[in-house]
């Protein structure tokens, strides 16, 4: 019995809870290709002479959806969701800092950088989601070393 059961009817999460992992690794992957692309586009929009940047609707798109996921994962597994919300708080925060500064890059004609703290917790978020989404490839492993 859930503590909420009475509040929140959460017969649902438990039919989809155990995508849920494979979901959020789909956009964790999804999260770093749309960054390089968006870094690209942003990139090209700096060359081209524009006045401003604009945010890339796929990389918000994967962001936000990180965030949503992270949050119902962590009503279907809240120990392991709350340790997955971490890293994708961070990875919120980040995106965010990181748009802010390329503006600010742009607009001060300074060197044009990647997004490095973006890519480094972005990987981040990828090593627990694929700890979360693939346990069929380290569980045999983990079992013999600590049977």
């Amino acid at each position: 019995m859930h503590a909420l059961q009475f509040l929140v009817p959460l017969g649902w999460i438990e039919t989809v809870g155990p995508l849920l992992p494979i979901a959020i690794l789909t956009l964790a992957v999804g999260n770093i290709i749309t960054r390089l692309l968006s870094h690209r586009k942003h990139k090209q929009q700096v060359e081209d002479g524009e006045e401003g940047l604009d945010r890339y609707p796929p990389h918000v798109f994967t962001t936000t959806g990180l965030v949503i996921l992270g949050m119902l994962f962590t009503v279907h597994r809240p120990t392991s969701g709350m340790i997955l919300m971490l890293p994708l708080i961070g990875l919120f925060i980040t995106d965010f800092f990181e748009f802010e500064s390329r503006e600010v890059e742009a607009r001060n004609d300074l060197e044009f950088e990647r997004p490095k703290a973006g890519i480094a917790v972005s990987l981040l978020v990828l090593v627990y989601a694929a700890y979360y989404g693939l346990p069929f490839l380290y569980q045999p492993v983990l079992d013999a070393l600590l049977a």
